[in-house]
């Protein structure tokens, strides 16, 4: 006997957060992590949350639907997740493990 749905892990993200919000969060006390113009498979480890200082990243986790995000907005990544990172404009963010 099987019962339930297994689906594809995707990305949670916040576009545009504000000034408030990253207060509340502390993004300012993060790491940071940057990189160029590239494209790679990755896997998170951990949950991973992230906010754009600048840049552009298309992230498509495996069996999903491609997410773009841009300077200023916010993503959650659940532990476990495989991706493919596109980035397509130098990127740097802040980011923290769960």
């Amino acid at each position: 006997f099987f019962s339930g749905f297994v689906g594809h892990m995707s990305l949670t993200v916040e576009k545009q957060i504000s000034e408030e919000r990253k207060e509340e969060l502390g993004i300012a006390s993060w790491s940071t992590w940057g990189c160029g113009v590239s494209e790679f498979p990755w896997q998170y480890s951990d949950q991973e949350t992230f906010w754009l200082i600048k840049g552009e990243v298309t992230i498509t986790p495996a069996g999903g639907q491609p997410v773009t995000l841009t300077a200023g907005d916010l993503g959650t990544a659940p532990k476990g997740m495989k991706c493919t990172w596109k980035v397509t404009k130098d990127l740097e963010k802040h980011y923290q493990f769960a």
